[in-house]
């Protein structure tokens, strides 16, 4: 796969020479960091660029595209290309989703995705866009830790094969075992009050509650305050993953929460790979990306606008998580479908989904099925509850597409996230045709 990297890169360094770049990517943390890695790139190459950050790619958009530039695109893409294969200019597709490997490509279409190759190494697409970008200019550390952000950003960092680790090398990285809570440098009151993943049930969103689990915990409240996750002991850190684990109710499931805590160098201090992944993911979804775009890239004010809104929606996401709580819910046998309406943003219901699936509410292998309306449209998002030992006869982007075949709107994902808009007017049908496809799935399991 390394040497398909290199030639793309080749490709694309002779194919761009003395033209206009337009870069698209994704407006979540992964497609973020990859524009700002290409974005850092193609600056040291002294390239003539712009790029636009989107929610979806659809097919309004592709008709507008500009006939005069070059269009690159990181972290989507994958699931267009026959309309891409239309436009009177070259395209170059950097992208790890899944894509249809039985389609040729045209002469303007230039793809590197992992789906492509059979030694193709599961990663995100930011780490995918460092590997091409290595290529291209010579290592850079900082380009290497926006990588590790993209990665943790898109549930990636469990799944470290040799390319990735490549990537783990050159980043300015520290790494410690522990439970994945975050921000693990700041003190932990506060990381276990605003923390959303894990979810924890009495904790999450009450600071009362986050004293008396540590309190629990044993951990010392001392004249400087709580510590932080990285300031713990080993001892300390078992009895905080205890005192956590006897508050959910599939406590079995802590197990997912462990993994490896990535510091990196950020603005010139050690900073939380997951907390800076949260931060970029929520200015997006608060309507700021070009803010996190600019955060990424480097912008000193840019990174105090980004710390405002963080904070706004932090508290915008503990209030959606309560309506879920305290409001009803459509649930099946290994299923279930929330459709929040008005209530909840539809460009965090994604991340309401992500949370959940990722909690120890819902057994492993449950489809968690997000509903929420931007004007006449309805944005749709599933996923599946646990990372490990899941049924292989699911897959959510199957799903999605399927229905979509039959209601019309745009689809796309992977196996275990994906999600659709479709009209307002198509809410009824949706949900119907849903929990018929889900139940279906259910007898075949």
């Amino acid at each position: 796969m390394l040497e398909k990297i290199k030639l793309f890169a080749n490709d694309f360094l002779e194919k761009t020479r003395n033209k206009e770049i337009l870069l698209v990517s994704h407006f979540d943390a992964d497609g973020i960091t990859s524009a700002a890695i290409l974005g850092k790139a193609l600056k040291k190459l002294d390239k003539n660029f712009s790029i636009k950050i989107i929610k979806s790619l659809d097919s309004e958009f592709i008709s507008q595209l500009p006939k005069n530039r070059v269009i690159v695109f990181t972290d989507l893409a994958s699931s267009h290309l026959e309309e891409l294969s239309k436009l009177e200019t070259l395209v170059f597709i950097i992208d790890h989703h899944e894509i249809d490997l039985r389609y040729t490509m045209p002469w303007n279409l230039q793809v590197i995705n992992p789906h492509l190759y059979a030694d193709g190494e599961e990663m995100s697409g930011a780490c995918l866009t460092y590997l091409v970008c290595r290529e291209l200019v010579k290592k850079d550390s900082s380009l290497a830790n926006l990588a590790i952000i993209g990665m943790v950003g898109d549930l990636m960092d469990k799944k470290v094969g040799p390319l990735v680790n490549t990537i783990l090398k050159d980043a300015d990285l520290t790494i410690k075992k522990g439970i994945l809570l975050y921000p693990s440098t700041r003190p932990l009151n506060k990381a276990l009050e605003y923390c959303s993943n894990p979810y924890i049930p009495g904790v999450t969103g009450d600071c009362t509650g986050a004293c008396a689990l540590l309190r629990e915990a044993g951990i010392e409240f001392t004249a400087k305050g709580y510590k932080s996750l990285m300031e713990l002991n080993e001892d300390e850190m078992q009895r905080l993953v205890t005192a956590i684990a006897l508050k959910m109710p599939n406590h079995e499931k802590m197990s997912e929460f462990i993994g490896n805590l990535f510091l990196i160098k950020f603005f010139n201090r050690l900073e939380d790979a997951r907390e800076m992944s949260a931060l970029v993911n929520a200015c997006s979804r608060m309507g700021e990306s070009n803010v996190a775009l600019l955060f990424c890239m480097g912008n000193e004010n840019a990174r105090k606008q980004a710390e405002t809104v963080y904070i706004k929606y932090k508290q915008s996401l503990i209030e959606a998580l309560n309506h879920v709580n305290t409001n009803p819910k459509i649930q099946g046998k290994q299923y279930m479908i929330i459709n929040a309406k008005d209530k909840i943003q539809d460009t965090i219901i994604g991340t309401v989904a992500s949370i959940l699936s990722m909690s120890a509410l819902y057994e492993e292998g449950t489809i968690i099925i997000t509903m929420a309306y931007n004007q006449d449209k309805i944005k749709v998002s599933s996923r599946i509850c646990g990372r490990e030992k899941i049924d292989d006869s699911k897959n959510l982007k199957e799903i999605m597409d399927s229905i979509t075949e039959l209601i019309g709107g745009e689809s796309g994902g992977h196996k275990l996230a994906a999600g659709c808009i479709i009209g307002k007017d198509k809410e009824e049908a949706f949900i119907d045709l849903v929990k018929k496809k889900l139940d279906i799935e259910v007898i075949k399991c």
